[in-house]
Formats: structure tokens, C-alpha cells, sequence
């Protein structure tokens, strides 16, 4: 009798334990980790986020920059926290880049994080220098073609998302085009501007000033379907390539271990921050769309990133720095 009521009453306190749990959460400023420096896309993206997440938790959201090895320091950080609901990680396309690039990562991108939902996308622009004749990606194409080895593109650096991209559009397209790296998007663009190299892939914001002005001439973006910021402009898909993607992403992880009623909290104030019209119109700024789609939706949609861009590696024999 004496053994029951004891079980009964432990399982009490278990109940009683977790409804505490549940209702005290969150009792204290969560962080954010953003694995890159200020400034950046990730960066701006992720602190418009919290603002509008921070009503509906009654917490601050204090974001916390910690760059380096291209978003692994941060990685680590987070996925070693405390899987107590105050750290998240804000992952983006180079999250799947390092996991498809290495063989060994101090962290498992998909066992040691719980996946809390996707933020906001944006496609990649196909950007050429304007001397070069031609309108679209099917002549780049027949171009490239014609001039095999001759056709330089620029990238942020070997291994980076926008190398990776291009090493797929080269392979769909059947074209032999070479690499120059850059320490950045700035100084391919420059180096574009110049007539140093021919095609960059990049992002809408840092690209779409100079396609107005003339500087630089915009072919097609990387997504399913055309932007709303450039709907002028074909997707590289319809315009050549079938099939063809390659966009920038970015969501938000937990530690695994996080209880799974404070994951699903976080989801659900993420999914209702996105529909904010103030937030809507400061991603644009960014060149980014809110995309709500939630953790589980999420986890599988990065392990299957992973597995497409680990191929991709694979058959182009990309390497990390």
C-alpha cells in the first residue's frame, strides 16, 4: 500500500513539477546566437524577429553575435547550452554548407538541435557584367558554351553558399565557367562593376541598386517561383535550367534537449511574429520573404539541404578553407 501511494504521489510531483516548468517559462531574457558578425542579413533578420516574438513571450530576446568558422563557433555554442528554453541558434544556408563541406563538425546539425521553425527566404540573383551580349540564361548558356574556360564567376568564398549554387547551375547547365573566390560579397560585385569577372550569384539586396542603375545586368533568380521585389525577372528554372534552385534560408534551432512544450511555444510565437505587416516590410528591406513552416517541416527540409548539397561537393570536389 505504502509502495503505491508512494508511486502515486512521485507521479504527482512530476505533474506538478512540469505544469511549474511550463507556467514559469520563460522567467528570465532568452538569447539569441547569430553566428556571424553584425550588420549582416542574419543578423538584421534575426533581431526584427525577436522584437516581434518578444510581446507574446513577455521576455527580452537578447540577440548575442558570436562569429566564426563561418557560423560553426556559434553552432557549437548553442547546441552545448542548456536545454533549458534561454538559447537559440539562428541557422541560415551556410549551417547546411559546413555540414555538407566536412566530415566532422563539433556538433550534429540535425541529433543535437531541436528544430523551432523557418524564418524568412530569399532567392539568389544571377548577375552578369552589362558588356556581355546577352539577355537571358539561355544565351549566358550558348555563350559559355562558345568560350569554354574563358567565362570567370565570382563567389563570397570557396565553399560558401553561393559558390556551391553556381557549381550546380555550371553542372545543370553543362557550361565550364571558373571560380574566383572573394572575401565577401562586396568585393565580387566590385570586381564585376570592373569587368574583372563576368557572373556573380548573390543576394537581391546587394545586387538590385546596381541592376537599376545599369551597372550590372540581373538574368534570374535561384527560386521556384519569381520575387515579388524582381518579378520582371525570370527564374533560372523557366529561363534555361529546369528543375534549378538554390535560395538563402533562415530559421531557428534549440538545444535538443529543450522540452518539447517550450520548442512549440517558441514555434508558435515565431509563426505569429511572422505575420507582422511591420516585420513583413523590414524583411523586404533585406530582400527576404517571411516563410512560416514548422520545426518538424523544418528539420527535414535542412537533412534533406544537407544531403543535396553534401552531392554537390561530392561531385565538384569543393573543399573547405
Amino acid at each position: 500500500m505504502k509502495t503505491m501511494l508512494g508511486a502515486a504521489l512521485a507521479a504527482l510531483g512530476f505533474v506538478v513539477t512540469a505544469v511549474v516548468h511550463a507556467q514559469a517559462w520563460p522567467a528570465k531574457p532568452i538569447r539569441l546566437v547569430v553566428p556571424f558578425p553584425p550588420g549582416a542579413s542574419n543578423d538584421v533578420l534575426s533581431r526584427i524577429t525577436a522584437q516581434n516574438m518578444i510581446p507574446g513571450l513577455g521576455q527580452q530576446i537578447v540577440v548575442e553575435n558570436r562569429p566564426g568558422g563561418g557560423g560553426i563557433v556559434g553552432a557549437e555554442n548553442v547546441a552545448k547550452s542548456p536545454g533549458d528554453g534561454y538559447s537559440m541558434l539562428n541557422i541560415q544556408a551556410s549551417f547546411v554548407a559546413n555540414a555538407a563541406l566536412r566530415a566532422k563538425l563539433p556538433y550534429e546539425p540535425i541529433a543535437d538541435f531541436a528544430y523551432v521553425g523557418m524564418m524568412a527566404r530569399g532567392p539568389l540573383l544571377m548577375v552578369v557584367h552589362p558588356s556581355l551580349p546577352v539577355k537571358n540564361v539561355r544565351e549566358f548558356i550558348v555563350l559559355a558554351k562558345s568560350r569554354p574556360g574563358q567565362v570567370n564567376y565570382g563567389s563570397t568564398g570557396t565553399g560558401s553558399h553561393n559558390h556551391m549554387a553556381t557549381e550546380l547551375f555550371k553542372r545543370m547547365a553543362g557550361i565550364n565557367i571558373v571560380h574566383v573566390p572573394y572575401k565577401g560579397a562586396a568585393p565580387a560585385l566590385t570586381d564585376l562593376i570592373g569587368g574583372h569577372i563576368q557572373l556573380v550569384m548573390t543576394s537581391l539586396p546587394s545586387a538590385m541598386t546596381q541592376v537599376q542603375a545599369g551597372r550590372m545586368k540581373a538574368l534570374g533568380v535561384a527560386s521556384e517561383k519569381r520575387s515579388s521585389f524582381m518579378p520582371q525577372v525570370p527564374t533560372i528554372a523557366e529561363a534555361g535550367v529546369p528543375g534549378y534552385t538554390a535560395e538563402f534560408w533562415w530559421g531557428l534551432v534549440v538545444p535538443v534537449k529543450t522540452p518539447a512544450d517550450i520548442t512549440a511555444r517558441l514555434g508558435s510565437e515565431l509563426a505569429r511574429a511572422l505575420q507582422s505587416a511591420e516585420l513583413k516590410q523590414r524583411f523586404a528591406g533585406e530582400g527576404a520573404e517571411p516563410a512560416t513552416m514548422n520545426g518538424e517541416a523544418f528539420q527535414r527540409f535542412v537533412a534533406n539541404e544537407i544531403t543535396r548539397w553534401r552531392k554537390v561537393a561530392q561531385d565538384t570536389g569543393i573543399k573547405p578553407e
